[in-house]
Formats: structure tokens, C-alpha cells, sequence
């Protein structure tokens, strides 16, 4: 007797850039080893990826790319150096892998992605599909003095639409990239895949913000009480500059206690975090006027990239009384618990194609924080100003919301409508999580080609 012939289901993901960084592709990873398919994923390996990907193995493969060697060429020559070297890293990764069903492939960058992919796609014959979270050439014009009108830029672009069209299924993160896709690239049906918070994204108790803060105050002594007094009080044995725990074990909060805002950012131009320093500047003018109006600010600003340093350079410089910053590379477990221990979160991403949505403010939402939003054209489709959160366009209206958040905090009688109302409509957010949509709006997608 023959036995019935079991459906191959393998699937590569391929991300040119550090895997740990890029978490809507290691959802899709999740999601796909969830649903009993096995996953190859390529892409640099800078930070450590999930451990729900590590822990798959050999279900879950990871290939690791070669970086890039660091030469000491003309920009315009260091950029074909890296094109030729990422594309010859690209298909000896592809050449290695289990013989997919599929290719996803994220872009940006399309260059030389979308090009390998699809040559890799065609020879294979393997379904070829791209997850559009911008585009490339909006960004490459940041770095540029003509912009889009730069030769560099029209030829991404070309590649982009030349390439990117060939796909057998295309997913995208907003509805206006959905339209613009069909309007201006001739590309139709491309699905729109919201990002949602995955699980780990959730409110916490007292309990554990204070073990948090207890951890981050080994390095970081803003979280340090200025004195320890508290510690005379009968039954205290531990105390931070936001909470303390009892002998008991039961934790509280302070009374004049620190307020936590809190964003993160890959320290990119398509982010000016001049905004939120004069933002902050503002509010150390009034809180120190008013001392006993506005509490001090701890300002925590996560992540890495290429103008930290300038950044931090800055910070170095500030001489406040009411604000302090620090600028932490907080470990993945973290990450999720400094959201949902904030007091408001903030993103001053403003997207270069206008198109697309910032996950942070998803992250934020999945663990109940509200969140101050840099306003650009489809932010709409996210947040809403009033009722998740506050949207701005310059760092005066940021400073006039940070102090209308903060102001006689945390016991402002005025706020308490708007909390609640914001309170309900995140919890609402929250009830439908990455994976439950994903399975209604990608696996389908998947399923057609197994």
C-alpha cells in the first residue's frame, strides 16, 4: 500500500540586516514554526534573535551572513563593494538552505534583495513573496543632497518596482501602502498585515516593575533614591526612586515619586530626536519653576545605530534638575517590561515614504502605555489623538502634552477621564495579538502555496 504523499512545508525568510532588529520577520518565524513549518532564516546575526526561533532548532535554521569588511574605499566605491559582497553572501546562504515552498523576503533594502530572491525564486521555481514595510528609495534619499532626483535613487527605484512586482503575494503594513501600491507600483492585492504586539508585550504588576528597577539600578543610578532614609521606616527593606518593598513583600509606589518616558529608536535621520531634547528642555524650565508641580523625569531612550553618539554627546553636555536621560541597550526580556513600567511612551518616527507605522508604538500599546506620536501622513491608522495617545508636529506641542501628562502628577484629578478612556481603548488593542492575526490575514496566503 502507497502511502499518502505529506505536503512539503518549508519556508526561507531572508533579511538583509541584523535578524535581532528586525522583529516583524522573527514573527513571521514564530508564527510559521507555530503552524508546523519548518523555517530557514538569513540575515545578520548582530543582536540575539528570539528564543523562540534558538530554541527550534532544527526546525528553525539560522544562516548567518558575512558582514561586510570594512574597507577604506570612496563612498561610491564602499557602496558597490558592499552590493557585490552582500549579494555573492546572499546566494551562498540561499544555496544552503532546505528547498522552500516559499521566500519571503523583507524589504527595504531591495538592493540587491529583491534581485537575488527572485532570480533565486525563478530558478528554483519557489513562490516568491515580499513584505513591504517602506520603501528603499524614499530612504536612501535622507542621506542624499538631490533626494529622489539622485541618480542612486531613481535606479532603487527601478529595481524596486521592477523586481518587487514579479512576486506571487505581497504584504504590506498600512492600508495607504496598500493603495500606493496599486496606484502608483501596478501591484494589486497586496495583503495588509497590521503589526500587533506578540505576548510578551503586556502590562505588569508593581512587583515586577520594582524588581526591574532594582536591576537597572546596578548601572544606571538615576533609579537610586537621592537618600535612603526610606530604609528607617519600619518593615522597608528595599527601596528605588519610584518604589519600595516591604518585609511583607508588598510594593508601592512613592509619593513623589520619579515618572518614567520612555522611546527607543535605531538613531536614524528618518528620527530627529532634536524634537524630544527640546521638548524636555521646556519642561525643565517649567518643572523647575514649579518644583512642586511637576515631578522629575527620567527619560529612557533604548536601541542602537549610526548617530548615538551624536546624541549622547549632547546629553553629556545637558545640566538639568528636573530631567535626566540615559540612553541603555536594554537585554530582549527587558525591553517589554521598561514599556509597561513607563508612565508614557514617546516616537518621533516620521517615516520617509509616509507609508508605513512605527512598531515601537505597537510595542507600546501591547503593554498599555500611551504614547506622545510624531505625526506623518498614515499614523491615523494607529494611533488616535485623545484616545490612545497624543499625535504632534513640532517639539512645542510635544513639550505643552508632556506637561499636561505630568503636570501634579500622578494624582491630577483633570486626568483621570482621559486615563481611563485611554485605559480602555489599549486594552481593546490589546485583545487581538500578532499571532491570532497573522493566522487570519498571512497563514491563508502561506497555506496556497503548500
Amino acid at each position: 500500500m502507497v502511502e499518502p504523499q505529506i505536503s512539503r512545508r518549508n519556508a526561507c525568510i531572508v533579511v538583509l540586516g541584523d535578524i535581532g532588529r528586525s522583529p516583524r520577520m522573527q514573527y513571521h518565524a514564530a508564527s510559521l514554526l507555530e503552524e508546523n513549518f519548518n523555517v530557514d532564516l538569513v540575515g545578520y546575526v548582530e543582536t540575539k534573535p528570539l528564543d523562540a526561533l534558538i530554541v527550534a532548532q532544527p526546525k528553525c535554521k539560522i544562516h548567518e551572513l558575512s558582514p561586510v569588511p570594512v574597507t577604506n574605499l570612496t563612498p561610491k566605491l564602499k557602496l558597490i563593494f558592499k552590493t557585490i559582497w552582500q549579494t555573492l553572501s546572499l546566494l551562498i546562504a540561499l544555496v544552503s538552505i532546505r528547498r522552500p515552498n516559499f521566500l519571503l523576503v523583507q524589504n527595504p533594502p531591495a538592493v540587491p534583495t529583491l534581485v537575488v530572491c527572485y532570480l533565486y525564486c525563478a530558478i528554483t521555481r519557489t513562490k516568491f513573496v515580499v513584505d513591504w514595510h517602506n520603501y528603499t528609495y524614499t530612504i536612501l534619499a535622507l542621506g542624499t543632497a538631490e533626494g529622489e532626483k539622485s541618480a542612486f535613487c531613481r535606479l532603487a527605484k527601478w529595481i524596486e518596482r521592477s523586481f518587487g512586482s514579479k512576486a506571487s503575494a505581497h504584504f504590506c503594513v498600512t492600508k495607504a501602502m496598500q493603495q500606493d501600491l496599486l496606484l502608483n507600483w501596478n501591484i494589486g492585492e497586496a495583503v495588509v498585515l497590521y503589526d500587533r504586539p506578540p505576548t510578551q508585550f503586556h502590562p505588569i504588576e508593581l512587583a515586577q516593575k520594582h524588581d526591574l528597577f532594582m536591576k537597572l539600578s546596578k548601572d544606571y543610578p538615576q533609579f537610586l533614591p537621592k537618600c535612603y532614609a526610606d530604609l528607617k521606616e519600619s518593615g522597608v527593606i528595599e527601596t528605588t526612586a519610584l518604589t519600595q518593598k516591604l518585609i511583607n513583600g508588598n510594593v508601592s509606589y512613592k509619593s513623589n515619586r520619579v515618572a518614567i518616558v520612555v522611546s527607543s529608536t535605531s538613531w536614524t535621520p528618518d528620527e530627529d530626536f532634536s524634537i524630544l531634547l527640546k521638548a524636555l528642555e521646556e519642561y525643565e524650565r517649567t518643572a523647575t519653576a514649579r518644583p512642586n508641580n511637576f515631578p522629575t523625569l527620567l527619560c529612557i531612550i533604548t536601541g542602537k545605530g549610526p548617530q548615538k553618539q551624536e546624541y549622547e554627546t549632547q546629553i553629556a553636555k545637558l545640566k538639568w534638575a528636573k530631567v535626566s536621560i540615559i540612553t541603555p541597550w536594554l537585554e530582549v526580556e527587558d525591553y517589554p517590561l521598561i514599556l509597561a513600567a513607563a508612565d508614557i511612551g514617546v516616537c518621533l518616527h516620521w517615516s520617509s515614504s509616509g507609508l508605513d507605522l512605527p512598531m515601537k508604538v505597537v510595542d507600546m500599546f501591547g503593554c498599555g502605555l500611551p504614547v506622545c506620536a510624531y505625526s506623518f501622513k498614515c499614523l491615523g491608522e494607529l494611533v488616535t489623538h485623545g484616545q490612545n495617545g497624543f499625535i504632534f508636529e513640532n517639539q512645542k506641542e510635544l513639550a505643552d502634552q508632556l506637561k499636561f501628562w505630568f503636570e501634579n502628577f500622578p494624582n491630577n484629578p483633570s486626568l483621570l477621564e482621559s486615563k481611563e478612556r485611554f485605559r480602555k481603548n489599549l486594552d481593546e488593542f490589546q485583545s487581538l495579538r500578532w499571532h491570532e492575526n497573522w493566522r487570519n490575514n498571512a497563514l491563508p496566503v502561506f497555506n496556497l502555496f503548500t
